[in-house]
């Protein structure tokens, strides 16, 4: 008769494999650790810069671009190295729990900590890389949900450092580098984390084209890659924002408001008013960037035709009538900046419909998603 009792759990012994040591898992885990945590700072300053009321200033103009592009290239950093740190430590999800009281709820604890680690590290990345594509095959909004799971995750590494903290430590010794490695077949422990790091850099430098211009010919994975109306990626197309009427319409007016003050403007009167040119990037949240020429009206210009006081900011309404970016709010640093044009033109030709025609906004340091697109109005609060 077959018995019915369970078979005993493993035990660490039995995964025997060289590679499952905790100096390899030491490695691993510093440098998946500079990683998240870069990360975590770069997300930090794209969270600041998409608030309402955003404190970052205008200057360096690259400064989005940069912060956001790191942002993306330090989490997928992340990936293989994760991938690669829970390989090797995972047989010590299967170390029998200790029986006293005491160490059975630190152990406990440990293993819930490392639990939420795990799960807020999975979630993070892999809703980072769905974010980079434009897929959003979930229901909740991806922004807020993001940042906040960060704080989950960071608060969670940071606990789990403070306890593996001696046997990382001991790990990363001198004396522990001279240990010998036991002999067998496959990797080595250092060929282990030789590989890992390189999968991490094959996996930057093959999406990193997105912002770094001359990487674009081998950036395989990068789903921007420069190409796009006048050079220039589009994340949104008129067709999709349903204004390939309202903004071709000859009949279009731009309203600029302060107050009981307020100006209408056609197209051709924004084109017979001073015209500045200005190198902007324009930087989105899923990483990519590009760099162009761009050529309207000073956005200070404007608001100066109709007595708006420097210090405020502006509301900025585009002709797209649904989507959580149709009214972006524009912080007063942006709108007094010389260089925030409503911009008519590109690179010397006239605005695409995709990139916003008849008019759109553009700033400096500012991410591309809050760069409106089809402007309608712009009104500056009495």
């Amino acid at each position: 008769m077959r018995s019915l009792a369970h078979p005993p759990l493993p035990e660490q012994r039995d995964f025997p494999s060289r590679l499952h040591h905790p100096r390899v898992a030491a490695r691993l885990g510093a440098w998946l650790g500079i990683c998240f945590f870069v990360a975590f700072a770069t997300g930090l300053v794209s969270h600041l810069a998409q608030q309402p009321d955003s404190w970052l200033p205008s200057r360096p103009v690259w400064g989005y671009r940069v912060t956001q592009g790191i942002h993306v290239a330090a989490g997928t950093a992340c990936v293989p190295l994760l991938l690669a740190k829970l390989w090797t430590v995972y047989p010590r999800f299967w170390i029998r729990p200790p029986r006293q009281l005491r160490e059975l709820a630190l152990h406990g604890a440990e293993r819930a900590s490392i639990g939420v680690l795990v799960a807020a590290a999975v979630f993070e990345l892999a809703t980072g890389l769905a974010n980079v594509t434009t897929w959003y095959p979930w229901s909740f909004s991806f922004r807020p949900t993001h940042f906040a799971v960060a704080w989950v995750a960071v608060g969670a590494l940071v606990v789990h450092i403070a306890v593996k903290l001696p046997v990382v430590r001991a790990a990363l010794a001198p004396a522990a580098a001279d240990e010998p490695e036991p002999p067998g077949e496959g990797l080595s422990r250092r060929g282990l984390v030789r590989t890992a790091g390189v999968a991490s850099v094959a996996a930057v430098v093959l999406t990193a084209g997105g912002t770094v211009p001359w990487l674009r010919r081998v950036a395989v994975l990068a789903p921007r890659s420069g190409t796009g109306p006048q050079g220039i990626p589009v994340n949104k197309s008129a067709h999709a924002a349903g204004v390939t009427a309202t903004a071709t319409d000859p009949a279009y007016r731009l309203e600029v408001r302060y107050g009981e003050t307020s100006v209408s403007l056609s197209r051709d009167d924004l084109l017979a008013m001073p015209q500045q040119t200005s190198g902007l990037p324009i930087a989105c949240v899923e990483g990519w960037s590009a760099h162009g020429e761009w050529t309207g009206v000073r956005l200070r210009d404007l608001l100066d035709a109709v007595g708006a006081p420097r210090g405020r900011s502006v509301e900025v309404s585009s002709l797209q009538e649904h989507g959580p970016f149709r009214v972006t709010h524009l912080p007063h640093q942006y709108a007094d900046d010389d260089l925030t044009l409503l911009a008519l033109a590109l690179d010397g030709e006239p605005l695409s419909l995709d990139h916003g025609f008849p008019c759109r906004l553009i700033a400096p340091n500012r991410p591309g998603v809050l760069q409106t697109k089809w402007v309608r109005s712009l009104e500056v609060p009495a």
